[in-house]
Formats: structure tokens, sequence, C-alpha cells
């Protein structure tokens, strides 16, 4: 069986990959494409992958205890490339974070307040809706994306088990040898 700090590791990990064959399909898109409305609850391509970067780094200041950072209602990162290198820096941050911490902290809840009201989730429902969050917006994303002219991209997570297997297992020859 997989402890709740396994399971939320791999799915950080399963994050940083689905976003990066997402980035690939985006790249193939200029930058007035990813910056047009498109309709989305946050206009753009370009502004909701920065809502998803801020909604993690606001989550992981409340897992952390601490206050979130930053608001909804504007992009923190205008450039393209440094958002996907924030991007990358901070889902990587998130999976060393989880790493981090003793198997009994994914069994707590945390404490905040949001709209002026208190919440306390367990640490289990903040980090599903952390995931389910990325998902949401990368699909739509690349629904976007595909309809501008981008590629496809594949990012479902029994292609990231399979590439991940794959990877072990050339290893594992390799170490043969």
């Amino acid at each position: 069986m997989i402890s709740w700090k396994k399971y939320f590791t791999y799915q950080a990990d399963y994050q940083h990959w689905a976003n990066e064959i997402l980035f690939k399909s985006l790249d193939m898109l200029t930058e007035d494409a990813r910056r047009s409305d498109q309709g989305l609850f946050f206009k753009d391509i370009h502004y909701t992958a920065d809502h998803m970067l801020v909604v993690l780094i606001n989550w992981m200041a409340r897992l952390k205890g601490e206050t979130p950072p930053h608001g909804y209602n504007k992009v923190v990162f205008e450039d393209w490339r440094e958002l996907k290198q924030a991007m990358r820096r901070e889902v990587r941050a998130f999976q060393r974070f989880l790493d981090d911490q003793p198997d009994h902290w994914f069994e707590g809840s945390i404490s905040y307040t949001s709209g002026g009201q208190p919440r306390t989730p367990w640490v289990t429902d903040a980090l599903t809706h952390i995931n389910t969050h990325f998902v949401h917006h990368r699909g739509q994303l690349s629904a976007i994306a595909t309809r501008l002219g981008a590629p496809v991209p594949e990012m479902d997570f029994v292609y990231y088990k399979r590439e991940m297997q794959d990877h072990l297992t050339r290893i594992r020859e390799d170490d043969k040898q």
C-alpha cells in the first residue's frame, strides 16, 4: 500500500511532467495567440497558466502556515519564458516540500482564513485540490491550444506512468550492462 506522502509526491512529479507536455504544445503558438481572449475565466492562455502558478504558490503558503502572497486579479509573471521557469521551480519546490513532511503531517489539517472565514481542510483535501486544479486548467488550455492549431498535448496520467516505467526499465537494463 502506498502512503499519502508517496502518493502526493508522485502526483507533484506528474504535475511537473504534464506541465512540460502542455508547455511544448503552447510554445507552438505565438505570443499574440497566447494573449488573445479565448473566453476563459482568466481570459487568455497566459493569464490562465499564471493563475495556475499563483494558486500553487498561495496554497504552498497556506500549507506552511503563512499568508498567501498573491491575489488572483492580475498576472504575476508577464514574460512567458519567466512564467514557465517559475512554474517549473515552484512545482519542484512543492514536490520537495511534500517529501520533507513527516508521514503523519498528511493525516492532519491546516488552518487559514479566506474571504474573512476560517477554514480547516484536511491536508489531503488541500493537496487533492491543488492537483485537480492543475488538471482542470491544463484541460482548458489544451482545448484552446489545439483549437488555435497547436499539437494535441497527451498529458494523461497513464502516459506519465508508462513513460516513468519505460525510464525505470532502461535504467535497470543499463545497470545490468
